[in-house]
């Protein structure tokens, strides 16, 4: 059922479940699935969540400070635990993942970042979506999209597509995905059957796409 909730709370719920997921599935699948799956995991987590707080530190927290200046210092205030995220995904980015020696390493790295996502996002949602709600116009965040969307990593960017079909309803993501290229929206059907591919040999299947995705 379609809610009324603005395209920024849609975009951001949508984003952050992904983080939620993907993290939580790297440490789930570390001990058994495939090195070069789950490499491709890692390196997906690491470059769009590194990407995800930056835009949000010096893009996103900025505009807000314009219409809800007590909102955007409390969210500046969490900045302490994107630089433990950081950390922590330099970590996780440093691990070999070359040989079956490596999982108990990637495991515990995995599990480091997954835990300060779920704590991160518990502590920020509660302060950002009211805000996103309430004060950011949708022009406001459309450019911001926009910006996020232009520099946005490519590593594992068929990942992207794959969580967005598991945590959203098919409006959502077509919502979430309406300023994409013409030729990367003709390749969807490709990019999205890759995506099942990988996400198969790390023990979580994509959902199945109705008719006509």
């Amino acid at each position: 059922m379609r809610t009324r909730e603005p395209l920024s709370v849609i975009e951001t719920t949508l984003a952050h479940d992904v983080y939620r997921r993907s993290s939580t599935l790297l440490a789930e699948a570390a001990g058994s699935a495939p090195l070069p799956a789950l490499r491709t995991l890692r390196d997906f987590i690491v470059a769009n969540l590194h990407h995800h707080h930056e835009t949000e530190d010096h893009i996103l927290w900025a505009t807000l400070s314009t219409v809800d200046p007590e909102a955007a210092r409390a969210l500046a205030d969490l900045g302490f635990e994107h630089d433990q995220l950081d950390t922590a995904l330099q970590t996780l980015a440093q691990v070999r993942l070359a040989e079956e020696a490596d999982r108990p390493v990637l495991a515990d790295a995995a599990a480091a970042v997954r835990d300060l996502v779920h704590l991160h996002l518990a502590h920020e949602e509660p302060i950002l979506l009211p805000a996103l709600r309430s004060r950011l116009s949708e022009q406001a965040w459309e450019e911001f999209a926009g910006q996020v969307m232009a520099t946005a990593p490519t590593e594992g960017a068929e990942l992207m597509i794959g969580f967005l079909d598991q945590v959203g309803e098919p409006w959502q993501v077509d919502l979430v995905l309406r300023n994409l290229p013409e030729p990367a929206r003709a390749a969807l059907p490709a990019i999205r059957e890759s995506a099942e591919q990988t996400l198969r040999l790390l023990g979580r299947p994509n959902i199945a796409q109705p008719a006509g995705r």
